[in-house]
């Protein structure tokens, strides 16, 4: 799988080590050709991290380039430390949420940003071309200890965040790490910010006890952990700690969507901005910052298109529906830590409930499905659907989306998984349902 989020796939089949091999190479020419030298290379906790890991730094000190080994860490703690420490890329070996058979190579620029489509693409042509870069000698490898420290420091020194009123609230958290590299930082992070914090699965060994992404049909062991330890709410977070999900203080998933809502009220409290989010992402976020007054401006789904649209537009906050949130003030990237710091803050100030806040708003009901891609083209579904449903708004940034004032419905190919996702919402679950459906069988038609 080859798309903006990056190279993927089942280990030993499709992801091999020479797979990652031609593909750091070819990193490491695309940053030889803009006069850089020095990248950074972190790691989720899959058990096949320390050998693909290995295989990108060997071919990146081959082609001439710097490494800097960061170990296990968060993917938003590489995209910092190549912003902060002057590096003129990453590497990011994890699959994020995919099931613990996978792993994947994502690629971040010198801003510490995802890679553009179009700089993808002209990476992919490298590797394609096999480029190595041309260098006479290898590059020096070293190791930086201090990413995570440096990362929790930058959550910290937020300026409007409260730390002082966070510690004397002193909430208390139940914390899922899925045995990922959220271990070595959210508990830090939640004990920083005076939580008292009860986990499972903190082992960092990779060895998913669920799976890995923080959708609510995975979160049973949380609510258990929130129900018998009796905390304020719960925390989860995919292996590689771009994204969290909220259990409400009795225990229910709320839905990784709400995620980025309370940050944006968090946020548009102190002060006013654009807020973007992806064509895939609940109404609850644009009924938070309608509530400031502010519209929700969407991109296509994908952390990068996301970024891209947040600096044409000058956002303050932004994300995505998956539990991913980008606070620019820290950068520019998904960051639970950055999303947990943030729902904290939300509920220390307002002085109510995870379930009091999600009831003082509009519910929905999000539908989820995933189909196997057709071979035939998908501009005909499309073409069905618009034609099914001609009232509707329809946005083609990405696959199409129709939308009306509480209802939506998305279909697209995914960029993670060779599969179409059909998304829809409504304010009840027959509703999202039927609509999702209709979605369903405009893709049957053609032989998905």
């Amino acid at each position: 799988m080859r798309s903006v989020s990056g190279v993927r796939g089942i280990v030993g089949a499709d992801l091999t080590r020479d797979v990652v091999a031609r593909y750091a190479a070819a990193f490491g020419a695309f940053v030889r050709a803009r006069a850089g030298l020095r990248v950074g290379v972190g790691r989720d906790s899959r058990a096949s991290g320390p050998e693909l890991s290995a295989a990108a730094c060997d071919a990146l000190a081959a082609a001439g380039v710097h490494v800097v080994e960061l170990g296990m860490v968060p993917t938003p703690t590489v995209q910092l430390a190549v912003e902060e420490l002057g590096l003129d890329g990453g590497i990011v070996v994890t699959a994020s949420h995919n099931p613990v058979q996978w792993n994947a190579l994502k690629f971040v620029g010198s801003a510490g940003r995802f890679l553009t489509r179009p700089e993808v693409e002209e990476l992919f042509a490298l590797a394609d071309a096999e480029a190595r870069g041309g260098a006479v000698e290898p590059g020096v490898r070293t190791r930086d200890e201090a990413a995570v420290r440096r990362h929790l420091d930058k959550i910290l020194a937020v300026p409007w965040l409260d730390v002082a009123a966070l510690r004397e609230r002193r909430f208390r958290v139940a914390l899922d790490c899925v045995r990922g590299a959220g271990a070595t930082i959210m508990p830090a992070l939640l004990e920083s910010l005076g939580c008292a914090v009860e986990t499972i699965d903190l082992e960092p060994d990779g060895a998913f006890p669920r799976e890995p992404e923080p959708i609510p049909e995975h979160l049973g062991g949380l609510a258990d952990l929130v129900r018998s330890t009796g905390a304020d709410l719960g925390m989860a977070v995919d292996p590689d700690v771009d994204r969290l999900a909220v259990v409400d203080e009795v225990g229910r998933p709320i839905g990784e969507d709400y995620t980025l809502a309370f940050a944006v009220r968090a946020v548009l409290a102190r002060f006013r901005g654009p807020v973007v989010t992806n064509l895939s992402t609940s109404l609850v976020v644009d009924d938070a910052a309608r509530s400031f007054g502010v519209a929700v401006e969407r991109a296509p789904v994908g952390e990068a298109n996301v970024v891209e649209r947040m600096i044409e537009r000058g956002a303050v906050i932004g994300g995505e529906g998956n539990g991913g949130v980008i606070l620019p003030e820290v950068h520019l990237g998904r960051d639970a830590p950055v999303a947990a710091a943030l729902v904290l803050s939300l509920l220390a100030e307002r002085r109510e409930s995870v379930s009091q806040i999600v009831s003082g708003a509009p519910r929905y009901r999000i539908f989820k499905a995933k189909l196997d891609r057709p071979a035939a083209p998908l501009q005909e579904v499309y073409t069905a659907l618009r034609e099914r449903w001609p009232d509707a708004a329809a946005d083609e940034q990405d696959g199409l989306r129709l939308a009306w004032s509480d209802r939506w419905i998305h279909v697209r190919p995914s960029g993670t998984e060779p599969v179409v996702r059909v998304i829809a919402e409504a304010p009840t679950e027959p509703g999202a349902r039927s609509l999702a459906d209709g979605g369903r069988a405009a893709l049957a038609a053609i032989g998905a």
